[in-house]
């Protein structure tokens, strides 16, 4: 289990691969989606040559376990349990589970319903065990439909192919870039709440390239894959030709008076792997998902897709803290800020906790990075960066304008973007809003050369906010202080392209 664990973690299985690499050969060279992709590509290898998380966010580890009649589930559960604390203390997983009610970090995964694992007989003698790893970010743009609806951009969704193919769509122009496209989708028809979410989920675990069984279904699948890469939303959000890797449609009874469709969206970075077990001693005799060829990425290649130009190249604008209101209202949405120097973590629990107490450090003229590390403190007591990606930054749409303006905070990095709100914010105070590459935590742990401290330690390691020296940080400017907005722009296109499909077509 502790091999499955860090294997997942680690490394993109083939037909994932295969998905990103598919994408790569769609997009315009040049652009700031094939630039993602080239980040992408480059974390992924990261991670693969040296064995650390491909992205921070843990997520929610969730086993599928098959087991033979008469097995010990209670003892595997032990095992499983086991495993989970090891590669948390090894830094393969961050610290991921928290106490609803109090908020407490268990530090090692472990708590109440955390991790899921789901056990079912089978009368085969050999155990299978599947795990996807679903973090934060794409599990909060998961969503469900009751039908009949209104649907946003496409009108009303009867209880048929035809509503549930305007739910589908809806479902990817709804996450835009806040779940870390180019994703993957599990769509589940039927059941009541809670188990077409599950069925939802369960699709996740088909391969990428299979072919579903029922034909209406599989059609469906073609159409969903192929319209959703037509709404020009892309990598990250920054519009482009991917913004859909797979899309798999599962189906079951329901009762006569409810109608659910429900979506479970996934990351480009889609960890899910899977081995069968010798049920006598537990050793792996194969392993799921790694069929086929495996892609790696050749160096020459990524270089290849971010250095071709279509368009003049951004700007690059070196920002080092303290940072002016001057230098921040010379930035513009399409620039290339690359930051050098002092930034500082801060997420849900640091963002609520400044709207009521002082900051622990001086932030005037200081770069916030929405981003929950993975942290190891060596044998003398030092702490060091193990991954370290930005974070879903519309969770702190509440507070970060206020914050910004009580502390003097210039810029805030993370990913998918911000409201309203915050735009105002940007413009009356002289602030910026930097778009880093979601999942790509090896690339950018790869910026950290050291960590200066740590403040709020009680909130956990991926709450608390950990002042981090970096070089070379790169993240664009898609929110600037002129009432620019790249996330406004893209999800504004995209529901005209939306609407376009309003159309019966089943």
């Amino acid at each position: 289990m502790y091999n499955l664990i860090v294997e997942t973690s680690t490394n993109l299985p083939h037909d994932v691969r295969r998905a990103i690499d598919q994408a790569i050969q769609k997009e315009n060279a040049g652009t700031r989606a094939a630039l993602s992709l080239a980040t992408i590509t480059q974390n992924i290898g990261m991670a693969d040559d040296h064995v650390l998380p491909i992205c921070q966010d843990t997520g929610m580890l969730t086993f599928e376990v098959k087991v033979p009649v008469g097995a010990n589930q209670i003892e595997m559960k032990k095992h499983i349990h086991e495993a989970v604390k090891q590669a948390t203390t090894d830094g393969k997983l961050r610290p991921n589970s928290v106490d609803s009610l109090t908020g407490e970090n268990s530090g090692d995964n472990i708590g109440e319903g955390t991790p899921i694992i789901h056990f079912t007989q089978w009368e085969k003698d050999e155990i299978d065990v599947r795990l996807i790893m679903k973090g934060g970010g794409c599990e909060n743009k998961n969503i469900q439909y009751s039908l009949p609806a209104e649907i946003e951009g496409l009108g009303r969704a009867g209880r048929d192919l035809d509503g549930i193919r305007k739910c589908i769509l809806h479902s990817v122009y709804q996450a835009q870039g806040q779940g870390c496209s180019a994703g993957f989708i599990g769509v589940g028809i039927g059941g009541d709440r809670i188990s077409s979410y599950a069925l939802a989920k369960e699709q996740l675990f088909r391969k990428v390239d299979d072919v579903n069984p029922n034909e209406d279904l599989a059609n469906l699948e073609d159409y969903v894959l192929e319209k959703a890469n037509t709404l020009g939303i892309g990598t990250m959000g920054f519009g482009g030709e991917a913004t859909l890797l797979g899309c798999k449609i599962g189906a079951g009874n329901r009762l006569p008076a409810s109608f659910f469709v429900s979506v479970a969206y996934n990351c480009w970075a889609f960890r899910r792997l899977g081995v069968t077990l010798d049920a006598e001693n537990g050793a792996i005799q194969s392993w799921l998902y790694k069929d086929g060829d495996k892609v790696t990425f050749a160096e020459e290649e990524v270089a290849a897709t971010s250095e071709e130009t279509i368009d003049e190249a951004p700007r690059e604008v070196v920002l080092e803290a303290p940072i002016t209101e001057e230098q921040i209202r010379e930035l513009k949405v399409g620039d290339v800020a690359v930051i050098n120097g002092i930034m500082h973590t801060g997420r849900d629990a640091i963002h609520h906790h400044l709207m009521e107490n002082d900051a622990p450090i001086d932030l005037n003229g200081q770069v916030i990075y929405h981003c929950g590390p993975v942290m190891l403190k060596d044998g003398d007591g030092n702490w060091h960066v193990k991954a370290a990606g930005p974070t879903t930054s519309i969770r702190e749409e509440p507070y970060q304008g206020d914050i910004m303006k009580k502390f003097g905070i210039r810029a805030v990095i993370g990913k998918g973007g911000m409201g309203p709100k915050t735009l105002n914010a940007l413009g009356e105070h002289g602030g910026v809003y930097l778009n880093a590459i979601g999942g790509a935590a090896q690339y950018y742990a790869d910026c950290i050369k050291g960590v200066e401290g740590v403040d709020l330690m009680e909130f956990g390691i991926p709450e608390a906010m950990w002042h981090l020296r970096v070089e070379g940080f790169r993240a664009i400017v898609t929110m600037d202080s002129h009432g620019n907005s790249l996330h406004k722009d893209v999800e504004k296109t995209s529901l005209e392209r939306l609407s376009q499909y309003k159309e019966r077509v089943y």
